[in-house]
């Protein structure tokens, strides 16, 4: 088996290993401005990686190129060495699935139909749901905490509900790489940690936008920070976040710290008189 390696920006160096996710040189342009310049990172096989960055900072456009939404400007995007571009709709659904900001809130739709969607992939045109989908639905809505809301229609749930039945649907997909962006948003705290548990615990290769850096911290295993449509630097929590990135990306004073419980970097804002503040 032939593997992949990254620089400290996260080029690729090397052909991607199978079920590898990679990000080869990616640029997107929209009048004449590069939201995404040249962006290259590896997602190895059952490997979580977080993607942050200030706003602006082109994640979610990024990450609208790794699902299809987005034809890059140039550089590609590989799903276990094959462009996702080349690849059939439903084939890339078998493989891929993708939990995203924007909520269809105008869905018409009982929550179960949601969910249920994420089984198309495996089905031929028209078939209905059988045993095992009802089965594989109601299990993902059992992991969100959702099985209650099962015969809810989906557009009168709270923003948090609705995020957690576009989880449920993404986990029926039953695809071996999920990308992910900002699924704790309306999330309570609780949602929040018991969301980003579930990623890990599934075993997935995932490339996850997040904005809570000790969110990131905690549950990633490697940190690809991106800065004005480019990767500034990709590793280990404790390699990336550090209080010389802090100021130099996000521009804020913090101290960066060992949690006392888990070891991983814990970051602290520092308020008031500091070098970016008006105090």
């Amino acid at each position: 088996m032939t593997r992949s390696t990254a620089t400290k920006t996260g080029a690729v160096t090397a052909t991607a290993a199978p079920g590898t996710l990679v990000v080869e040189d990616v640029s997107v342009v929209v009048e004449g401005r590069a939201l995404v310049d040249r962006a290259s990172m590896c997602v190895s096989p059952g490997e979580v990686v977080g993607l942050v960055g200030p706003n602006g900072a082109g994640k979610s456009t990024l990450l609208r190129t790794v699902y299809r939404a987005l034809r890059p400007t140039s550089g590609r995007v590989l799903l276990d060495g094959r462009d996702v571009r080349r690849m059939s709709g439903k084939s890339l659904a078998r493989q891929l699935a993708a939990v995203l900001q924007e909520s269809a809130a105008d869905f018409e739709l009982s929550v179960y139909d949601v969910v249920a969607m994420g089984r198309t992939p495996h089905k031929r045109p028209f078939d209905g749901d059988d045993a095992d989908d009802r089965a594989i639905v109601m299990a993902a809505l059992d992991e969100l905490e959702a099985a209650g809301l099962a015969q809810a229609p989906f557009n009168r749930l709270s923003g948090g509900e609705k995020q957690r039945v576009l989880i449920a649907r993404a986990l029926a997909q039953r695809a071996g790489t999920m990308v992910l962006d900002e699924p704790t948003n309306h999330l309570d705290l609780r949602h929040q940690l018991d969301t980003l548990r579930l990623v890990r615990r599934l075993g997935v290769t995932a490339l996850v936008a997040l904005h809570d850096l000790n969110l990131a911290a905690a549950f990633c295993d490697r940190i690809c920070v991106m800065d004005d449509g480019r990767v500034a630097t990709t590793g280990s929590p404790a390699e990336v976040l550090t209080v010389e990135l802090l100021a130099g990306v996000y521009r804020v004073d913090a101290e960066v710290t060992k949690h006392p419980r888990t070891g991983v970097p814990h970051i602290t804002l520092l308020s008031g008189g500091d070098r970016f503040g008006k105090g």
